[in-house]
């Protein structure tokens, strides 16, 4: 039996991608750099980064904390990515005319992306009132 750990939902935010034309191991490449980092460490490291995957990957924790900001109140200082995952979309069908009539098929893969914030600084509150483990 997996037991759950405890986790309040009032200290985490999250932002979604979905449809992102790409594929998913591209995009992992690139979000398992940033995972478990805070938030402006990220922003240095997806700047800096040369993929093609670094750009949607920074809208989104863009998106993210803008959601904490907005929605929740958090100071985006005390932000980390606690929780960052790429699955795998749907593939997108096309084909492409050949030689002699014929046709080939091309394959265009998409991911979903998930970007999950939290606030380290109300976390760590919560702990100390409940004594549960985040």
């Amino acid at each position: 039996m997996i037991k759950k750990r405890k986790t309040n939902r009032y200290t985490e935010v999250f932002a979604v991608g979905e449809h992102i034309y790409m594929s998913a191991n591209k995009a992992r490449r690139v979000i398992d750099q940033i995972r478990g980092r805070s938030y402006e460490e990220a922003l240095m490291i997806l700047e800096l980064m040369p993929y093609r995957a670094c750009y949607p990957i920074l809208k989104l924790v863009y998106s993210a904390a803008a959601n904490a900001n907005h929605n929740m109140g958090f100071n985006e200082a005390s932000l980390i990515i606690s929780q960052a995952q790429v699955n795998e979309g749907t593939t997108m069908k096309r084909f492409k005319p050949r030689a002699r009539g014929r046709s080939y098929p091309i394959k265009r893969p998409t991911c979903h992306i998930t970007i999950i914030l939290k606030d380290i600084d109300l976390a760590q509150e919560y702990l100390n009132e409940n004594d549960y483990i985040l």
